[in-house]
Order: C-alpha cells, then structure tokens, then sequence
C-alpha cells in the first residue's frame, strides 16, 4: 500500500506540473509537450491491437489521417468548433475500423500487417483523388486559429485517457482474453473464447486515439496534405516506442513516447544529415537487445505486476 500510494503521489505530482507547464513555459516547450502526448496516443492505441492480441498492424496511421481529414473538413467546410471536429474525428477513425475490421482481422501474421499496409495507401490516393473535398495533393487549410495551449490541454487528456483506458484493458477479463490470443489463438477458440469479437473490439479501441489525435494535429497545425497525415514512418515510430517502452504493459509506450521523442529531437538538432541512420541504429538495438522492451525487463527481473 505504501508503494501504491507513494506512485500516486508521483503521478499526481506530474499531471500537476504539466498542468502547470504552459503558464511558465516557453513557446518550443509547449509545443514539444503537445508532440509528446500526441506520440503517446498514438503508441498507447496501437498496443491496445498488436501489444495485447500479437496482430501487428503497419498502417495504423490511417486511423490518424483520417481522422485528421474528418476534422478538418468539418471545421473548414463546415464551420465546426474544433473540440466537437476532433471528437467527430475520432468517431470516424471508429467507424473506419468498424468497416475494416471483421474482414482485415480474419486475416493473421504478416497477411494482416500487409493488409494493413494497403488500407494507408488506400486512404492516402482517395484523400488525393477526391479534391473538391480534401483539397487534393495541394492539401487543405484551416481558418487561422491561436489554440496552442487549448489544444495541448486536449491532447494531454487524450493521452490521459487511452493510458487509464489500458490499465483498465489490462487488469479486466477482457485484457487477459486479448493476451491469451496473443499467446495462441487456437487454443483461445478451444477454451471458448469469441476471438472475433475480442480482436473486433480491440481493434475500434485502438482507433478512436489516433482519429482524436489526428484531428487536434490537423486544428494545431492549420494545414494538411496526404504526405503529412498517412506517412508510414508515423507507424514505424510508435511501433518502435511500445517496443522500447514493452509492448502489452500500461506504461510501456508512455515511456517509449517520452524518451525516444526527447532523443530523436536532440539527435536532430546535433546531427541532421545522420538522423535516420541513428533512429534506424536505435529499433535495430531494441528489436536485438531489448525484444521485451524496458519494462517487460524489470518485470521479469523484479516480479512488477503487470498493471506496471
């Protein structure tokens, strides 16, 4: 109990600062935090699919620029305030995956990831195509809007929530349901287990982050184009933070989120023509050294529970 009260005592103390942050901080820090909570919901939700049912996804970053279109849409189009836009973006990154899902989850191992795969490049040429409504490959411009710090609130919670939305996954029967499909999914179906239905629900979780997240990148950032919101280096990125964190834990992409946003910035700023290859010397490292991530070490080594 001490140790459970002294953790919520550290946390309260963090949401109090980041709270606090915008008063005190500068310009660059706000919006670095902004980056860092969106990274979080993007890394938290794909580890709700593939951390906790094995099924790895490579194009979850449809559910962000979709999303991130449905949102800006409504606000320039439509002339909708920007929280109701980004909450209508994540029911439409919801009702994506709700079409997506039955047939794409069928499919397993690399079948599904490919599938996956080809549902981003989908998205990106209709987004392309349709440009009465999207604006094209010229991309699409919001209304000129100083919400910064609104906005960092928005995705502070956000990110919040998808992280309270794990630990609540993860310590309920439908969590271990989820990783017992990870763990073998046949013998799941032997011991009665709708495996359809639990990936189906898995996978709509895992959705409505990114579509929220999208739409506030989309409001923040005042322009889009399909090269900006359907990159696949955006799944690579939060693949490599829940594996870096520890993929199927609550804290595990948080982590992940934090350090590998804070090293890509300062690798960036000291070594720009080397980027790449050092992000690239780091998933290597990880997928080599660390396949468990940080916290599934000291899980094992320390017997942390697995709500860690």
């Amino acid at each position: 109990m001490t140790r459970r009260r002294a953790a919520l005592a550290a946390l309260a103390a963090v949401v109090a600062v980041l709270a606090a942050y915008p008063a005190f901080a500068s310009g660059y820090g706000v919006r670095a935090t902004l980056q860092v909570f969106m990274w979080i919901v993007l890394a938290s939700s794909w580890n709700l699919i593939s951390g906790l049912t094995g099924y790895v996804s490579f194009g979850h970053v449809a559910f962000f620029g979709a999303g991130a279109y449905a949102g800006a849409i409504l606000v320039a189009k439509a002339g909708w305030p920007w929280l109701p836009a980004a909450l209508a973006g994540g029911v439409a990154a919801v009702l994506l995956a709700l079409v997506i899902g039955y047939p794409c989850l069928r499919l397993r191992g690399p079948y599904f990831a490919i599938a996956m795969l080809g549902l981003n490049e989908v998205l990106r040429a209709l987004v392309s195509y349709f440009e009465g409504l999207t604006g094209g490959g010229n991309g699409l411009s919001l209304p000129t809007l100083d919400a910064t710090i609104p906005i960092y609130y928005a995705m502070g919670a956000s990110a919040a929530m998808v992280t309270l939305v794990t630990h609540a996954i993860i310590t309920s029967r439908f969590g271990l349901r989820l990783m017992t499909i990870r763990e073998d999914e046949v013998a799941a179906e032997a011991m009665g287990i709708d495996t359809g239905r639990h990936k189906l629900y898995a996978f709509l979780l895992s959705a409505a982050g990114p579509g929220i997240a999208g739409a506030l990148t989309a409001r923040d950032q005042g322009y889009i184009e399909p090269i900006s919101v359907f990159p696949l280096a955006t799944t690579i990125t939060m693949i490599v933070m829940v594996l870096f964190g520890g993929k199927g834990t609550v804290w595990g992409p948080v982590l992940g989120a934090v350090v590998l946003f804070v090293a890509q910035e300062v690798v960036w700023t000291r070594y720009p023509y080397v980027h790449p290859l050092l992000f690239g010397a780091i998933i290597v490292a990880v997928v080599l050294l660390m396949p468990r991530g940080v916290l599934g070490i000291l899980q094992i080594r320390y017997r942390l529970p697995r709500t860690i």
